[in-house]
């Protein structure tokens, strides 16, 4: 068994007793609302193809409120993005969902999001769900409905929202609509199987927003727990955690309590791998749900051979340069000309990709090339 320095006594001695148990008995001692076992995670794993894909924002929208309103959800370039993914060879997307959308219209919302999972089925894609997100980038203040704000030329991400608001984070009389949200979107789908998996809290050790997440990070995974899906629940860990890092409280929280480890990674291939020889002692199925970041060193040409190595599912970030401005680095300035080199992203909007050897790499490691 993996020794990790911060294992409470308690947890040591459940641990030591579940490797004695008979097999039969550690499975009847399962119940419905428990985390999933080690067994049964890595048995999942098992029977799923490997990973690959990307974080998907149709290229029509600035942010999660515009991809799911009524008024600007967009199924025809959905399709037609996602048709390039299909091409490419990928099996996965993550989508990011809004509380606002759901509170505002909940039947609406969830039709538009059957009609969404409808799409990735044809093209034979399953689909990783985030709910809640915290972030470094986007609009300042609290989201709201409506229309979005117009990209800011040449600036990375200019319009993306919390969901929720830091606001609503930090009060939890705020949280009743929250609760109803999760048990209703995870209750609804808890056995469809174009879901991969529930994202339930992206980052949530990115406080740059002010967004103080442990205290909701504990109420969302009771909350999806108490529903018993049939998919695995997660949230991924923003970075490899240090004895001295302010957010081990939440790394442990989150080693503690996801079926599946996820986690992100903008890092060259050596420190990525690092990463990923550090959460193997978690003895659980590893997906990383963002990576690739080329000016980073982080590229699809280096990184994939790693995931592969270590069958750790693979999902970068972004596939249509859109109004996210993506294809601009981290911390780009208004007026910034299109980059020689871009930083995330894989297609135009046209479907020229943005380097025709990097499909090809792709193609071959997601089986698509000979």
């Amino acid at each position: 068994m993996s020794t990790r320095p911060w294992l409470h006594p308690l947890a040591c001695f459940v641990w030591t007793l579940a490797a004695l148990m008979p097999l039969h008995l550690l499975r009847a001692a399962e119940t419905p609302s428990q985390r999933w076992s080690t067994e049964r995670a890595n048995r999942w794993y098992q029977g799923q193809s490997w990973p690959i894909g990307c974080n998907y924002i149709p290229s029509s929208a600035i942010n999660q409120i515009e991809t799911w309103q009524a008024e600007s959800f967009d199924p025809p370039t959905i399709d037609r993005e996602l048709g390039w993914a299909e091409e490419l060879g990928f099996n996965t997307v993550r989508v990011f969902l809004h509380d606002l959308v759901w509170e505002a219209d909940p039947a609406g919302f969830k039709q538009r999001f059957h009609q969404f999972l409808g799409i990735c089925q044809a093209h034979r894609i399953r689909v990783i769900v985030t709910f809640f997100t915290n972030g470094c980038y986007g609009f300042e203040g609290e989201p709201r409905l409506g229309k979005q704000p117009d990209p800011m030329p040449g600036v990375h991400n200019s319009g993306w929202v919390q969901s929720p608001g830091a606001a609503s984070v930090n009060d939890p009389s705020t949280w009743g609509r929250l609760e109803k949200y999760v048990r209703d979107l995870v209750g609804t789908l808890a056995q469809d199987e174009r879901i991969l998996m529930w994202s339930l809290y992206n980052e949530p050790e990115n406080t740059k927003k002010g967004a103080q997440s442990l205290p909701l990070l504990r109420k969302v995974f009771q909350w999806a727990r108490d529903v018993n899906p049939s998919q695995p629940l997660t949230a991924p860990i923003w970075g490899m955690p240090t004895s001295r890092s302010k957010s081990l409280e939440i790394v442990r929280f989150l080693e503690e309590h996801c079926d599946v480890i996820s986690f992100h990674t903008y890092s060259r291939p050596k420190e990525a791998e690092a990463f990923v020889e550090y959460l193997k002692t978690f003895e659980r199925p590893l997906i990383c749900t963002e990576y690739m970041a080329r000016t980073r060193g982080s590229t699809f040409q280096d990184i994939l051979p790693v995931f592969q190595r270590h069958r750790v599912g693979a999902i970068s970030f972004g596939l249509v340069a859109g109004k996210m401005n993506t294809h601009f680095p981290w911390g780009s300035k208004i007026g910034s000309p299109e980059p020689q080199v871009w930083f995330h992203d894989i297609f135009r909007r046209d479907g020229t990709p943005f380097d025709p050897d990097e499909i090809k790499v792709i193609k071959r490691f997601a089986g698509q090339a000979p």
